[in-house]
């Protein structure tokens, strides 16, 4: 999705090699998806439910940005 639209942004991130953001994120399997810091998925899921879960949050500016503004 973050390939097809550049308000979306994607990022992996290894939890074996950052413990520290796994424990915050209380990553107990993967893949974990977190989207906004509200939702998150536990394992894989359909991309449509991927998709339905992202249009459910909406877009919210990134807090750096806000505070840049």
């Amino acid at each position: 999705m973050s390939l097809e639209n550049k308000l979306i942004r994607a990022d992996v991130v290894e939890a074996q090699e950052f413990p520290n953001m796994a424990r915050m994120y209380s990553v107990s399997a993967v893949p974990k998806t977190i989207i906004n810091n509200t939702v998150q998925i536990v394992g894989n899921v359909p991309e449509q439910h991927l998709l339905d879960k992202v249009m459910q949050v909406g877009y919210k500016e990134p807090e750096a940005e806000k505070k840049g503004s």
